[in-house]
């Protein structure tokens, strides 16, 4: 990000030629606290790790997965048959009473066996929704819109934080550690993964490996966006795969941000985006972002 300060328009343009191509990018120098994110790591560790019928307390059946843990053996991919074999935590943003938004964004759940982890987990949340502004200002250049273009449209979106736990893989496991798909919102940006399997799938069906050098984020483009720009920026289909059998007993952590559009904000295609070469792909199929998230997580089996 150290270029997103020296000349803003050669990282706008090197963001976005990366993201037309491929749908992801790796930014290093993000600029993150690296003890917050470590702190917060840390946390998530610590939680896993508690035995399971502890875990299960903050399960809330019903809710889609949107605050608190979805266990194990849960979420799969949109069409797959075999469940990924993972766990995660989802932290959402913090709304005063009474705001109208409180009807689409659930009240967050803390673990109170893990000291700090409320402090810890929500300022990673708040860093990287910062940071995610701050990229989506760069993506506007791009696309020769205002640089302000999204800031009124994603500041009080659902987004959520993931913590995510991929534990050892048997021999015999069905599935993988998470199918082949596309995220369903704005932009994601990922930290962590110590243990490779990250893998994206280029235009020509090919998977390509991503391995990030430390430190750096990773983002990606969600169909969300992939919608509101009528492709122009592809969500690219990626997955997890299980790892080779010496790091069979290893656990994977990651913490993706899904950054979200407010739940209200109507998703339609932008005018500028549509050519006789591109002819708008939804045509008076303009949708909330709340409904489309709805819709989405029905896919996948959260709800």
């Amino acid at each position: 990000m150290k270029a997103y300060d020296a000349d803003f328009q050669a990282f706008s343009d090197a963001l976005g030629a990366s993201f037309s191509r491929y749908g992801f990018a790796v930014i290093a120098d993000h600029g993150l606290d690296q003890g917050l994110i470590d702190a917060a790591v840390n946390d998530a560790k610590a939680f896993f790790a508690l035995p399971e019928d502890v875990k299960r307390q903050y399960h809330q059946p019903g809710t889609g997965g949107a605050r608190g843990l979805t266990p194990f053996g849960v979420e799969a991919a949109k069409g797959a048959k075999a469940v990924d074999l993972k766990e995660f935590w989802h932290t959402g943003r913090e709304l005063p009473q009474g705001h109208p938004y409180r009807q689409y964004m659930r009240d967050n759940v803390w673990p109170t066996e893990i000291e700090g982890f409320r402090q810890h987990v929500y300022g990673l949340y708040e860093g990287l929704d910062e940071l995610g502004r701050r990229i989506l200002k760069a993506i506007a250049r791009y696309l020769k819109l205002d640089d302000a273009y999204f800031e009124d449209k994603v500041q009080l979106g659902n987004s959520v934080l993931r913590l995510l736990h991929y534990p050892p893989i048997p021999a015999d496991a069905e599935g993988v550690r998470a199918g082949a798909h596309e995220d369903i919102n704005v932009i994601t940006l990922l930290l962590g993964a110590e243990e490779a399997g990250l893998q994206l799938k280029d235009s020509d069906g090919e998977w390509l490996d991503i391995a990030p050098p430390p430190g750096a984020l990773v983002v990606n483009i969600g169909d969300m966006l992939q919608r509101l720009v009528n492709h122009v920026l592809p969500s690219t289909t990626h997955r997890v795969v299980n790892p080779a059998p010496e790091r069979r007993g290893f656990a994977r952590y990651s913490t993706p941000f899904f950054l979200h559009f407010n739940p209200d904000f109507p998703i339609e295609t932008l005018p500028s985006t549509v050519t006789p070469e591109n002819p708008d792909r939804y045509a008076g199929k303009t949708i909330l972002a709340e409904d489309f998230l709805t819709e989405r997580l029905k896919e996948i089996r959260l709800i």
